[in-house]
């Protein structure tokens, strides 16, 4: 591989004295590569092609788990760009060798974990204490029947903070069934707005893996990205939910009593799990303000901690709200209320506490591993030149980047479905164009908003939650394209729009 003039490896090799005496040598490709198959910028490119396109083949046609997959297209893109098995891997006898694996794959999950597992932790014990049910409840009495489906909406948004989207409606599924059974109103009307509130806090607001993902990648504070969150996901729900109420008139779909009543059997099943890991249902419900207050305690101090860096001058009490509002120590402080106003002051035992927790980071390893490989990716990328010959062409092209990132995303997630694997890709690839230049932390957490609102767009069949909005609601697949993965495709082009006009005042 031909290296530029100015390339340090070049220029450590070869004095001024020597350069001007005769011809420049060919300098040497990484020492220890494997494959060198490729020279200049169009090489690179074509090695960045071809490794997505081997990615997407993977994940679509071979069936590959997307770990694996991101794990093997990073390895053949870092060893056909030219970096060596030195590099790659590191080795034993060199404790000091830097490993683009180990390091991309570190760098992310240091802070990406830590947040994913208490945020989960968080929701679980919201979730088996009752205080989706609480807060479902409370809104359909307090919205009544006929703006039922806003509050339906208003649940999905606000419950779907803490938990992730699959859960949200195992939990929320069977009060759908019932506002829409008692209206006798197409179940579109109400399960439409609940999914559109799961969907856009899901995508765009952490402690969901995409948008914290993003954040690491891109070296963003969690503030910023909540923040631009909310501006770009309450216009998009809103969007979301005018089109909710229109094909909720326009298609019926009567409840599923087949789900029903599984939903019912699900539900006793959990009861009695809980009984037998010590925990009794509760005979109150949980306040409504409890739930609230639980939900908001972690969001309102990491907002409260990026601006203070911004409005105060250092100081004392800034220093305590940085501490205060550093996203590990907010969500454990939030975990730990849920834990006493939840749990214990509500009869719950420390053992009890424990299993509900445990059992709740099962599911997260998959998303831990996807979101480690999609680090190792991104640092394969920048560590062969990949990224910049991305970054170079990228710019040459004229589009700012936050439509490409948007774009690229909505290519990815069509293409295979997966709304993490399309952010953390995505954020690998953009990463080197937002390095150069001084830009804002407002402004790259709106490339995060782009490329979280092209993961969501239009679900359809290669997806898992496609599938299981038509399962648990009784949706034909001809229906559920309709609805749902049209839905989801507002939800994305009124959040990219959003982000897009707010660029350029940031």
């Amino acid at each position: 591989m031909s290296l530029p003039l100015s390339s340090p490896q070049f220029s450590s090799q070869f004095s001024p004295h020597q350069l001007a005496a005769s011809a420049p040598p060919e300098p040497p490709p990484h020492t220890g590569g494997l494959l060198v198959l490729i020279d200049g910028t169009a090489g690179l490119l074509t090695v960045a092609a071809l490794g997505i396109v081997l990615l997407l083949v993977l994940i679509i046609k071979v069936r590959l788990q997307p770990f694996v997959a991101l794990l093997a297209v990073s390895i053949a893109v870092g060893l056909a760009a030219g970096l060596s098995v030195t590099e790659l891997f590191g080795t034993v006898q060199k404790s000091d060798a830097v490993s683009t694996i180990e390091s991309g794959m570190g760098g992310i999950l240091g802070h990406v974990a830590i947040i994913i597992g208490l945020g989960t932790m968080l929701g679980a014990i919201l979730e088996v204490s009752g205080g989706a049910e609480v807060l479902a409840s409370r809104l359909l009495n307090l919205f009544g029947e006929k703006r039922a489906p806003l509050a339906m909406g208003l649940t999905g948004l606000i419950f779907g903070i803490p938990v992730f989207f699959d859960v949200g409606i195992f939990v929320l599924a069977p009060i759908v069934y019932a506002a829409a059974k008692r209206s006798g109103k197409s179940i579109l009307l109400y399960c439409m707005p609940l999914l559109a509130g799961l969907s856009v806090t899901h995508a765009f607001l952490p402690p969901h893996p995409g948008p914290v993902a993003a954040a690491g990648l891109l070296k963003v504070d969690l503030g910023w990205v909540i923040l631009m969150g909310v501006v770009c996901g309450i216009p998009a729900v809103i969007a979301a939910w005018a089109y909710s109420a229109w094909i909720g008139r326009r298609i019926f779909v009567a409840v599923p009593q087949d789900m029903v009543e599984a939903a019912a059997e699900a539900r006793q099943a959990v009861l009695d799990e809980q009984r037998a890991s010590g925990v009794e249902p509760p005979e109150k419900p949980v306040p409504l303000a409890t739930v609230l207050a639980i939900i908001g305690t972690p969001l309102v101090l990491i907002l409260a901690a990026t601006f203070s860096s911004i409005a105060l001058d250092p100081s004392t009490g800034r220093s305590v709200i940085e501490f205060f509002g550093n996203p590990f120590v907010a969500l454990t402080l939030a975990l730990f209320l849920a834990y006493y106003l939840l749990g214990i002051r509500r009869g719950w035992s420390r053992k009890s506490l424990e299993t509900v927790s445990t059992a709740s980071l099962k599911p997260v390893g998959n998303i831990l591993l996807v979101v480690g490989a999609g680090g190792v990716f991104g640092a394969v990328l920048k560590g062969s030149g990949v990224a910049q010959a991305l970054s170079d062409t990228f710019n040459d092209v004229g589009l700012p980047v936050i439509v490409l990132s948007y774009l690229i995303s909505v290519v990815l997630r069509v293409a295979q479905g997966s709304a993490t694997v399309a952010i953390v890709t995505t954020a690998g690839i953009v990463a080197p164009l937002l390095s150069e230049g001084d830009h804002s932390q407002a402004f790259i957490a709106l490339v995060i908003m782009a490329i979280s609102a092209g993961s969501i767009f239009a679900s359809h069949v290669n997806d898992g939650g496609f599938w299981m909005v038509a399962k648990y609601f009784g949706i034909s697949e001809r229906d559920t394209l309709k609805s749902w993965t049209v839905l989801e495709t507002v939800l994305s082009v009124a959040g990219f729009v959003v982000a897009a006009g707010l660029s350029f005042f940031v």
